[in-house]
């Protein structure tokens, strides 16, 4: 089986062949002519797979299908289509499917004929183990989705950290040589950017759980790259190219670049600026423009991070900031970029903000407030990957145990209901060791409900210690 494009093609005609098999054994017997057809192109899909590498192995995570280590990269126009076999698999535990060579078409049917039974509410994954064990099912196997979920948030997480460490190094760098008036290393920012693209197309939720880091030392780099990895999760949720994720992740980066020519002691001002201040500070959008025109290093002029340098405060009316004399119309990737920044401006400690808003609220109002300015189409797309309550997010159950947003559910009907860790008891006594709890997968009349979110600072909590 060949790397790159052909085993994306292939990966996705397998996933619609199982989608295709699962769909006409649920409407049809299993004798009915069309169910046998379905099942004919799967095995033949299956054993091709199989028999050019001694084995098939499909993992699915969160909303991400692996075949054997290839993501598969999937669009808006099948993702509804595999969202649903992700669902069936995750309805019964189900973190791995492995088809071993000697497969035989027979062993398809009974296999996907216990997937569409109803799960077991208090055991779905061993109770199907159970089931499929009592068939003569002999070269297709399972494995839990809580193992393939540990192995795969270790390993993405230490990936995603690296990265992100270096991100922020880069951003650090290139905007400290700016403000010294020193030649910037474009390539090395391109490289960080290019880092990310790839870790939110190969594991979207471990790079976004980076976001946590935040450091108020250093905001105005964590900022830029949390922009960065913001944008191109919506980006991606909207079915961007790779080339043009990384042009959106390249300007998300270097949407501030501006405030390099600002006073210091404007930008880190605490509490508001004066009219006067205020002035100088909104003129970081045609500075970022000027200086991204004339920054050595781009082999073309970098005309789609101009403008998402002078666009990105202007507001979808424009009502804001640099004022327009004309009618005009923001493009996209500025669009993106706005969204992406109030969301991390708005969840984040800054000098002037010592008290950040829990981010579901960020989002309830970037979403529900007109005069934000924000696409609500864009807010949509991402909170479709942040869940109503983003990750890191400190919460309440309603069992008066505190918890950390941990993962977000995949299902877009269940997004008000993530991973969580459990942190502490009823009276609030720190467990020595977190709970991880499932708020979608629970024992029937034991269900523990999202009272409401909190704020960490308050109970001395640093987030990011329970995730990374």
């Amino acid at each position: 089986m060949s790397a790159g494009t052909g085993v994306q093609a292939y990966g996705k005609r397998l996933l619609g062949a199982l989608y295709a098999a699962l769909r006409a054994l649920k409407l049809y017997p299993v004798e009915n002519a069309a169910v046998q057809q379905a099942l004919d192109e799967l095995h033949a899909l299956a054993v091709r797979m199989v028999e050019a590498e001694s084995g098939m192995e499909l993992r699915v995570v969160g909303e991400f299908f692996f075949l054997n280590e290839t993501r598969l990269r999937l669009d808006l126009s099948n993702f509804a289509t595999f969202g649903s076999f992700a669902r069936s698999l995750q309805d019964h535990g189900i973190g791995s499917v492995e088809v071993l060579p000697g497969v035989d078409r027979d062993q398809w049917a009974p296999f996907l004929s216990l997937l569409l039974r109803k799960p077991d509410p208090d055991d779905p994954y061993d109770i199907f183990l159970a089931r499929l064990d009592a068939t003569p099912v002999e070269h297709i196997h399972t494995r839990p989705e809580s193992e393939v979920h540990e192995e795969e948030t270790e390993e993405a997480l230490h990936a995603a950290k690296r990265t992100y460490v270096q991100s922020v190094q880069a951003a650090k760098e290139a905007l400290g040589d700016l403000r010294l008036g020193r030649a910037v290393n474009v390539r090395r920012v391109k490289r960080a950017v290019q880092n990310i693209v790839d870790q939110v197309l190969s594991n979207e939720p471990s790079i976004i759980t980076m976001t946590t880091l935040r450091d108020y030392d250093e905001y105005t780099f964590t900022h830029c790259v949390n922009v960065c990895i913001f944008s191109v999760v919506i980006g991606q949720r909207l079915g961007l190219t790779k080339l043009q994720l990384y042009e959106l992740g390249l300007g998300a980066l270097l949407h501030d670049i501006g405030k390099t020519r600002i006073d210091f002691e404007i930008i880190n001002k605490p509490g508001g600026l004066s009219d006067e201040e205020w002035a100088l500070m909104k003129e970081h959008t045609t500075e970022g423009l000027l200086l991204l025109f004339q920054m050595a290093g781009f082999s073309d002029v970098p005309y789609r991070q101009m403008l998402m340098a002078y666009e990105h405060h202007m507001k979808g009316s424009g009502a804001g900031y640099p004022a327009n004399r004309r009618s005009r119309r923001i493009g996209l990737f500025s669009r993106i970029v706005a969204v992406a920044d109030g969301f991390d401006a708005g969840t984040s400690v800054r000098s002037y903000q010592y008290k950040p808003w829990p981010a579901d609220a960020v989002l309830k109002e970037m979403r529900d407030n007109p005069k934000r300015g924000y696409d609500p189409l864009l807010v949509k797309a991402l909170i479709t990957s942040t869940g109503v309550f983003p990750v890191g997010t400190l919460v309440i159950l309603d069992t008066m145990e505190m918890a950390v947003v941990a993962q977000v559910n995949p299902d877009p009907d269940k997004l008000h209901l993530p991973r969580v860790k459990v942190i502490s008891d009823e009276m609030g006594i720190p467990l020595d060791d977190p709970v991880v709890l499932d708020l979608a997968q629970q024992p029937a009349g034991a269900t523990r409900t999202i009272l409401k979110t909190t704020d960490p600072q308050k109970y001395g909590i640093q987030v990011s210690d329970y995730l990374i």
